[in-house]
């Protein structure tokens, strides 16, 4: 959420698509942070659990501006939720790519940025109060600083996703790393049951951001993937998207008001943190607007040019 307002996009969206899907019964949905978490809506899942294999953790690669970066390997995977309306089960394919072991932290921004927005101070905490822009901002210039060319045109906020700069993660990116090759509504199974181990959330996080890293990793070696801080993702959220999104490395609507956020947060339910739950948020393009302290980001990059 910002000062400018709290984003609806996801409620007055859904209601529209449940006038879609739904003909015939009436479903009732509640706005995503507020909706309470429950283990029985959890498990209507299309997929049971198959936890990855350490066999499937993916190599890593050293970033001169982060402790490292994994090597996420291409592959297909199902994203969605069922029990969710905007998130319908499909297949996806992805190309290999880089993402950031963990969240950016402060003291990581704050070299980059020289600045340091975040509310809950300290240098391993993972930088909040960050908006989609500020992110973007931040990826720009950590490409700078490493020689890169940077992804995104800070006058029409495109990506160039052919570019060899940091980024944000694309939804579809972002949810086939946090499963990691599990097919559960959770990285750690059907049920919330073992998500203490992996993520920090309203039940364990005692009101506040935790600093990064110390929660077990997923398969792929990523931390803090679910909970701690909802991270943003590069995509425009769109309520009926994965109805049209391309069967590989969908990148999202080509336009609207807010931006996917994903992974759930420190003061978010279980519910919040299953890998298949989508949110959106008001990216903050103007400086009028100031980020919460439930947002942070990680860093991907495309597997070419300079490492």
């Amino acid at each position: 959420m910002f000062v400018c307002g709290p984003s609806s996009e996801k409620w007055s969206g859904q209601m529209s698509l449940v006038r879609l899907v739904s003909a015939g019964f009436l479903l009732v949905l509640l706005p995503a942070c507020d909706r309470p978490s429950t283990d029985t809506d959890a498990t209507v899942q299309a997929n049971k659990s198959a936890p990855a294999s350490s066999a499937a953790i993916a190599g890593r690669t050293q970033s001169s501006q982060n402790p490292s970066m994994v090597k996420i390997p291409a592959g297909r995977f199902k994203m969605g939720d069922a029990s969710e309306v905007d998130a319908p089960p499909h297949e996806v394919a992805i190309s290999e790519f880089l993402l950031d072991s963990f969240l950016v932290t402060q003291d990581q921004f704050q070299s980059v940025m020289h600045e340091n927005p975040s509310r809950w101070k300290g240098g391993n905490n993972p930088v909040e109060q960050v908006r989609w822009s500020d992110a973007v901002r931040f990826c720009n210039k950590r490409s700078e600083l490493e020689g890169l060319v940077p992804c995104y045109d800070l006058k029409t906020w495109k990506c160039n996703f052919e570019a060899t700069g940091y980024r944000l993660p694309t939804e579809a990116e972002f949810e086939y790393a946090c499963r990691a090759g599990t097919f559960s509504s959770y990285l750690s199974g059907d049920t919330p049951a073992k998500l203490g181990d992996f993520a920090w959330f309203e039940k364990n996080s005692g009101g506040h951001p935790r600093p990064v890293g110390q929660k077990q990793p997923n398969a792929f070696g990523l931390y803090d993937i679910c909970g701690n801080l909802w991270e943003w993702c590069n995509d425009f959220y769109q309520v009926d998207y994965y109805l049209t999104a391309p069967p590989k490395d969908p990148a999202g609507p080509e336009e609207g008001k807010t931006k996917v956020v994903r992974g759930g947060c420190w003061r978010a339910s279980a519910d919040n943190c299953r890998s298949g739950y989508r949110y959106n948020e008001n990216p903050g393009y103007a400086d009028v607007c100031f980020g919460y302290d439930i947002y942070g980001f990680r860093c991907a990059r495309k597997i070419s040019g300079k490492l």
